[in-house]
């Protein structure tokens, strides 16, 4: 009985520090992340427009979260906001190429292609903000994404050494059950963010320079 009762307080303390953990990790990422909007032409002006890849559909269109950062990186390239954009995604597998589909969809909606560049190794947040600075010399950047990511997303990218500003896609776009499963998600995924930062990770790959001002086919892959 007092063996049990043991055990019963020793995960009550471990619940209650994981629990502190979590939460403070997440204050850290919320404080850190302020001053973002979903209006772009109240946006400074910036270099690139960094959008975070969100999946494709089956027939390798963009998601709807997607297409939603696509549109809002196009409205701050026509409001002069940002003088190139960035994407950034998985094509780490073939038949699966989030930045030539999302490419393609920003050049259908108006957007110059040589002034698209493409990351193919955005596989995940921490893996593009410090791409974009290490590898495509990107100063500053507006983070495009939804608002339950933007958070995580604009702290990382400046611990990564980006001056950087967040811009909310889809504002007003619940996203059905994904969006809820990511609303949830990103509690945890805020304290990962942390601790990635605390230990020093890197992305998966670097690679050599492609300057964000030279030329995008540079970017192509």
């Amino acid at each position: 009985m007092l063996h049990r009762r043991a055990l019963l307080r020793i995960a009550i303390g471990g619940t209650a520090a994981v629990t502190l953990l979590v939460a403070v990790a997440n204050v850290v990422v919320l404080a850190g992340a302020r001053g973002t909007t979903a209006d772009p032409a109240a946006e400074p002006h910036a270099q690139v427009a960094l959008v975070l890849g969100a999946g494709l559909n089956q027939d390798g269109s963009p998601s709807g979260m997607l297409e939603d950062r696509l549109r809002a990186a196009v409205a701050l390239y026509r409001d002069g906001r940002v003088d190139r954009i960035l994407a950034s995604g998985d094509h780490g597998r073939p038949g699966y190429d989030e930045p030539n589909a999302m490419r393609h969809e920003l050049v259908r909606l108006g957007v110059p292609d040589e002034d698209v560049f493409t990351d193919h190794a955005g596989f995940a947040t921490l893996d593009s903000v410090v791409r974009a600075k290490k590898v495509f010399d990107v100063k500053s950047a507006i983070v495009v994404t939804q608002g339950f990511h933007l958070p995580r997303a604009l702290w990382l990218a400046r611990q990564a050494g980006l001056t950087a500003y967040g811009l909310e896609a889809g504002a007003g776009h619940g996203y059905g059950r994904n969006g809820t499963k990511a609303k949830v998600r990103e509690v945890i995924a805020r304290t990962k963010a942390v601790g990635d930062i605390l230990t020093g990770a890197k992305p998966k790959f670097l690679g050599p320079t492609v300057d964000v001002a030279g030329d995008a086919r540079a970017s192509r892959g």
